[in-house]
């Protein structure tokens, strides 16, 4: 159930009708209609395909948002977003995050060769999108600088993924360390010792072209062998390894 406007404090009302980043208003102004906003909301009604960025959009501008589970209309469960703890309100940013100019980009593309850093998948460098190793929630703009190490360029897939990661995470809702989010897979895919803090391994392979063929064939043997994907390619590497 929403409450009345009335019912939040006059300093968070006045904070969030600072706030001029498009997405995070729509998804304020829901909230303070409806009590909650789901990512059926933003996709099908606001037309965002990615509605994680933009509940981040609201908690860069400084509004903590709490993240929660509901039922879309067709019975499966998905990600509502709704106030969180207003007293953990930030009233230093307004502005969120600041835009990269595209030289920036180019330069984070030629290093990285046009390839995502996490899933190293071969992309065109508009559909991959510039990601703060250390998340803005976590350090805020500690990388003024625009330092390009401290910056990595994500696809679409990854960055959601990413993103449903740490807002999972306890460095992200509460410790919020930068040198934690640099030892995490998040931060630094090739060298890492956690993931969420949690003792975890992960690898993201991104097969194309003439590659796959190679996925399709493992993927017809592990149904052969009623033996889910992941599972059968850490079968075959176990394998290589006892040899």
């Amino acid at each position: 159930m929403s409450k009345s406007k009335t019912a939040y404090p006059k300093e968070f009302l006045q904070h969030i009708q600072s706030i001029t980043n498009k997405r995070a208003k729509i998804v304020i102004d829901h909230i303070l209609k409806h009590g909650f906003i789901t990512t059926e909301d933003l996709e099908y009604t606001y037309g965002y395909n990615h509605p994680p960025r933009a509940a981040r959009d609201v908690r860069e501008a400084g509004v903590p948002l709490e993240t929660f589970k509901v039922k879309s209309k067709s019975g499966k469960s998905i990600a509502a977003y709704r106030f969180g703890d207003i007293s953990n309100l930030q009233l230093n940013r307004i502005d969120g995050r600041v835009s990269f100019p595209k030289d920036f980009k180019n330069k984070l593309y030629e290093l990285g060769k046009g390839k995502c850093y996490i899933c190293n998948g071969q992309f065109a460098e508009r559909s991959l999108q510039v990601d703060h190793r250390v998340p803005y929630q976590v350090g805020g703009d500690i990388n003024k600088s625009r330092d390009i190490k401290d910056f990595m360029l994500l696809c679409g897939s990854c960055n959601r993924a990413k993103s449903w990661s740490c807002e999972h995470c306890e460095n992200w809702t509460a410790e919020k360390k930068p040198t934690l989010c640099m030892k995490c897979y998040w931060g630094s895919p090739l060298k890492y010792s956690h993931i969420a803090l949690q003792a975890i391994r992960r690898l993201d392979l991104h097969w194309s072209g003439d590659e796959v063929k190679y996925y399709d064939a493992i993927r017809i043997i592990a149904k052969q062998n009623n033996i889910e994907l992941p599972d059968f390619v850490k079968k075959i590497i176990a394998k290589i390894h006892k040899r």
